[in-house]
């Protein structure tokens, strides 16, 4: 009798596991984006229904992270060459300290929309994001085009961006 109450707790609980699994399961290409609602530099709320009608490249950084900073050089060229597209580069900080954060974006003149996720790693959660820096490409409608973009530093990134349909 035990062992049957043992196994059915057993399969009771399996089938838990399974369908949390298949709950989280991972974002690829063509998958609508979750959507994200930070403060920016300004203290301004921005979320991503705000970008709608924009191709999205999303940079998820922080100012202690030395390939993230590597990064920014690159990423600022990047929006220079890409400036009156429509394109916009969306920069997610995940940094606990908030006024590093705001003391580097400013020294450093960082353009594009800067984002403090202030704590929430839901978004980060959702992609799957374990390390950084990590980028994102989203189309017009905000949906993925790319869960794991190139970076700033390779050529090729230019070159997709350029590529994108109705840029």
């Amino acid at each position: 009798m035990r062992l049957k109450h043992y196994l059915s707790c057993m399969l009771i609980l399996l089938s838990f596991i399974t369908v949390n699994a298949q709950e989280k399961k991972e974002l690829k290409e063509g998958d609508q984006a979750p959507t994200f609602k930070y403060l920016d530099i300004n203290g301004k709320e921005v979320s991503l229904s705000d970008l709608e009608g924009k191709y999205v490249y999303i940079d998820v950084w922080a100012t202690w992270c030395g390939p993230c900073q590597y990064e920014l050089p690159h990423l600022k060229e990047l929006e220079k060459k890409m400036h009156g597209k429509k394109i916009v580069f969306v920069s997610i900080s995940c940094d606990k300290d908030k006024a590093a954060w705001e003391k580097m974006v400013k020294e450093q003149g960082l353009g594009g929309v800067q984002l403090h996720n202030g704590g929430d790693r839901e978004f980060m959660t959702a992609f799957g994001i374990r390390g950084i820096p990590r980028f994102i490409l989203l189309d017009k409608k905000g949906k993925i085009v790319n869960p794991n973009m190139t970076r700033p530093s390779n050529p090729e990134t230019e070159k997709t961006l350029k590529a994108l349909k109705g840029i």
